[in-house]
């Protein structure tokens, strides 16, 4: 009965520790690609604003982080957009481009 309670006790904490950047873009981060977790988790490390304090936290998740990237790997491309229109967009919002005369699409 130990024993299972053990093996319980640690799937339990293993779960917990289940990459929480991870988790975090794909339920609601702004992030896309592929392994969104871990490129925000080495973002942070590496970010002077974030505090000393959570930095060893965020190192300690950064490989429970790769791992469920690498598993979430698949839907990650399937979810990709590759399309000619989402290419324009982002070229568009990464140069700020304005057209005063054409209103954009999502102005209706």
């Amino acid at each position: 009965m130990k024993t299972l309670i053990r093996i319980l006790l640690f799937s339990y904490t293993l779960t917990l520790l289940g990459g929480c950047s991870s988790v975090m873009t794909h339920t609601g981060g702004g992030e896309k690609g592929v392994y969104p977790g871990t490129r925000t988790s080495a973002a942070h490390l590496g970010d002077d604003n974030i505090s000393w304090g959570f930095k060893p936290l965020i190192a300690l998740d950064l490989p429970f982080t790769v791992v469920m990237d690498t598993v979430l790997l698949p839907w990650d491309i399937f979810r990709t957009d590759k399309s000619v229109k989402s290419r324009v967009e982002e070229s568009e919002k990464k140069n700020h481009a304005v057209n005063s005369v054409i209103p954009p699409a999502n102005y209706l």
